[in-house]
């Protein structure tokens, strides 16, 4: 009888899992809102869309109309909030895991709060503009959309 004598398999190391929430705010002309990351932040100078990590305690949801507040000063109702897909993306140090919802109605003038440079896009214009790995898969989702 022949025995095995193979090495057990590892996995690889698991990376830590980061929730963040995006939004793909569409203006009257079917156009999405990406910001640029500022300077001094990772991946600076890329454009994304809206949004920022999940909070303890908090629904993606409830976390995106806080950030949406905070960054964009305008209110969002959770009703507004409409769930498209997902970027699931590794990178070196952690894992991203990135709902995108869509909205079409909010209240308030869209102002950049945290000096951040913001440009209104038609989605297919988007693979021209340098984003993060995890924003480029979206962009299909968002072109077939509308």
């Amino acid at each position: 009888m022949a025995t095995s004598t193979s090495t057990p398999t590892t996995a690889p190391e698991a990376l830590p899992i980061v929730l963040v929430v995006a939004v793909a705010l569409v203006d009257a002309d079917g156009r999405v809102l990406i910001a640029e990351r500022a300077e001094g932040k990772a991946m600076a100078g890329l454009w994304e869309f809206p949004g920022g990590k999940v909070g303890a305690g908090e629904t993606p949801e409830t976390a995106l109309i806080r950030e949406l507040k905070e960054e964009l000063g305008i209110d969002v109702h959770d009703t507004c909030l409409a769930p498209l897909t997902f970027a699931s993306h590794a990178y070196e140090h952690f894992h991203l895991l990135m709902p995108l919802y869509v909205c079409r109605v909010w209240k308030g003038i869209v102002t950049p709060r945290e000096g951040q440079r913001l440009r209104w896009v038609k989605p297919a214009a988007l693979y021209d503009i340098p984003m993060p790995p995890a924003d480029r898969p979206l962009i299909a989702v968002l072109r077939d959309l509308l």
